[in-house]
């Protein structure tokens, strides 16, 4: 680990090299994983407000989704994160363009209908953020 200001950053990220390339994932970082995407701080409620401007660009399984569980679920870890379309499938914010996984969020923000683009950690992948003891790491 190495210090820097308050955040701890992980060696693996000067170790390891990643490079979002989304005609070979078609993406998958929307698809894959045990829980949805992690929020961060007041996220959840962004997601609230927005989420009438974002419903257009939502599945029909992903919008009921939201209706039932809400913006945001609590996953196994006790994180507060974005739900899923069913047991582990894709993120309940997806939308099918062209064969490739997109974000309806960030669909919707392009299109200027809202003003925040995605979750941190959707920015971040593969990177995520944690907190230990007060102490942000990376």
């Amino acid at each position: 680990m190495i210090a820097v200001g308050e955040t701890l950053v992980s060696d693996l990220i000067f170790e390891k090299q990643f490079c979002c390339d989304l005609k070979a994932c078609k993406g998958a970082c929307c698809v894959e994983g045990d829980s949805g995407a992690p929020l961060a701080p007041g996220e959840a409620d962004k997601l609230e407000e927005i989420l009438d401007k974002v419903k257009p660009y939502m599945t029909a399984e992903g919008l009921e989704t939201v209706q039932t569980l809400g913006c945001s679920v609590v996953d196994d870890d006790g994180d507060q994160v974005t739900p899923l379309v069913g047991d582990k499938g894709a993120c309940a914010f997806v939308q099918y363009r062209n064969g490739i996984t997109k974000c309806s969020i960030e669909a919707a923000w392009e299109d200027g209908k809202v003003d925040f683009q995605k979750p941190l950690s959707c920015h971040l992948y593969p990177i995520r953020l944690h907190t230990f003891g007060g102490v942000k790491a990376l």
